[in-house]
């Protein structure tokens, strides 16, 4: 079996289990696999790449609800566009620390809490679960692959 079919299968079976976990817990299925992607779509893989996708996310949840606050304490509309601009360099800035260098899973985690009208209480969990369900994913679908090319290679060795 090749790793991309033991992925694919693990994680087929792993998004059902997880839409009705989110919907179990109130949490956004769709949010969830944006945590799902930012573990995929991390540079790391493993343990570290699990949390460099939380932390990412979660900063960028941060910088959201930054942006949200600031603009809703000044009534002028341009100045929200500057709050943007600011908070958007930061974003980008913070990556020269090793730990918030993925700044991708930076901007999930703030277009999440964008979607989610700054709704912060249920993107955390529905992040955090998602990065998890992520990593169980590729982690299950490379043992899956090891574990059929392992009875494979066993089998043609009994044959010979």
């Amino acid at each position: 079996m090749s790793i991309s079919i033991a992925i694919a299968l693990t994680t087929a079976i792993l998004s059902g289990l997880w839409g009705w976990v989110a919907i179990s817990l109130g949490l956004l299925i769709w949010a969830g696999f944006l945590g799902c992607t930012t573990y995929f779509a991390s540079p790391i893989d493993g343990i570290k790449g699990l949390k460099l996708s939380i932390i990412t996310n979660l900063s960028g949840v941060f910088w959201a609800m930054v942006i949200i606050q600031l603009s809703t304490v000044f009534n002028f509309e341009i100045l929200g566009y500057i709050i943007t601009a600011l908070v958007t360099f930061m974003m980008c800035f913070q990556a020269n620390k090793s730990w918030l260098n993925y700044i991708p899973g930076t901007f999930i985690g703030c277009c999440a809490t964008f979607a989610a009208e700054g709704n912060w209480q249920v993107i955390i969990p529905s992040l955090l679960l998602g990065s998890i369900f992520g990593y169980s994913m590729k982690a299950s679908g490379l043992w899956l692959h090891k574990r059929a090319n392992q009875n494979k290679t066993t089998m043609q060795t009994q044959q010979e």
